[in-house]
């Protein structure tokens, strides 16, 4: 067996295309409350760009509601600035330092909207993980070709191959699957 195919790099690139993909869909408001909906809101903060999450605790107290308790009072307006710049479609309540954000509910178009835009992310996984699935097989034809490994072996991997794609895609279906279960729940 040659030393340049590695099955376990080419699950660990596929794992990540649909770690990539739960990340992307935890960010599609639902109408429920997720700390993941205002985790990347950027803030200018001390003369830089900053992640809420370095001047924030972020935490969900009710299923329709986020809570933003910020650290320092003086960062109240600006955290409370950019929540309301992100596009969000949030309008935070300040309560001393910390910021009440109201999940609204969802219209049903707006949810026929959310299920399109799950799509796009579950394809551009899916993607992703025949690039890998591509990447491996073509490692397999120059190891072939250079007659570093037999006929039967490159065979043999690029079934293994295979079958770790149809697996990670049947996953990306899952994940696409309980995501639009949960967007169009009424």
């Amino acid at each position: 067996m040659a030393t340049q195919f590695d099955l376990a790099d080419i699950k660990r690139r596929m794992q990540g295309a649909i770690a990539s993909l739960k990340h992307e869909l935890n960010g599609l408001r639902t109408g429920r409350a997720s700390a993941a909906l205002v985790e990347p809101v950027m803030v200018h903060a001390y003369g830089s760009s900053m992640q809420l999450t370095q001047v924030a605790t972020i935490s969900v107290p009710e299923p329709r509601m986020i809570a933003v308790q910020v650290w320092d009072k003086s960062m109240v307006s600006a955290v409370d600035k950019a929540i309301r710049d992100s596009n969000l479609g949030l309008s935070p309540n300040i309560e001393g330092q910390v910021l009440r954000i109201r999940i609204p509910e969802l219209n049903e178009q707006r949810r026929k909207e959310l299920v399109k835009v799950a799509h796009k992310y579950t394809e551009e996984a899916r993607i992703s993980v025949r690039h890998v699935r591509r990447d491996g097989i073509d490692i397999l034809k120059k190891l072939l070709k250079d007659k570093l490994i037999s006929e039967d072996d490159e065979k043999r991997h690029a079934t293994e191959v295979q079958k770790v794609t149809d697996a990670n895609i049947a996953e990306i279906e899952q994940v696409l699957g309980a995501k639009e279960k949960e967007i169009m729940q009424v």
